[in-house]
């Protein structure tokens, strides 16, 4: 193989299309761009999302913003707080119980920040690799 002899595979190229040329060309007369209507004529174009006078997708969908969906729903508990509860197993009830979280909220997930002292068994809650640590650390362990 030398690279002046390298060519595309057969196919892979076609000829271009010569319009305008004349009824024996095949592609005289509209050039391929059919009768009348915005889209024959020269610079005819719709913007971009433009449905034809409908109302385009992008103004039928409410603005979100950069707001996350799961923003209220998601509530973060650090070491620390998990102290000051009082019974030795932490499940959602003794998390809702306790007034660390509010009642609608419906996912919880341990932090490693601050210190814990004190044995703890985590049952149905989410826990960070550093905080996973401190609690078995600190003689707790967590139930999946």
């Amino acid at each position: 193989m030398q690279l002046n002899n390298l060519r595309p595979a057969d196919g892979a190229r076609s000829a271009r299309k010569r319009v305008g040329r004349g009824i024996g060309s095949g592609r005289g007369g509209t050039s391929g761009r059919g009768h009348k209507g915005q889209k024959s004529r020269s610079g005819g174009y719709h913007k971009v999302g433009f449905e034809g006078g409908q109302m385009p997708l992008q103004r039928r969908l409410p603005k979100r913003g950069f707001r996350s969906l799961h923003r209220g729903r998601t509530a973060e508990i650090r070491l620390h707080e998990l102290s000051r509860i009082k019974s030795d197993v932490i499940d959602v009830g003794a998390l809702r119980k306790s007034g660390l979280v509010r009642h609608d909220v419906k996912y919880f997930k341990v932090i490693a920040s601050g210190v814990i002292d004190k044995p703890v068994t985590l049952r149905g809650v989410r826990v960070t690799k550093g905080a996973r640590e401190a609690i078995e650390q600190a003689g707790g362990r967590i139930e999946d």
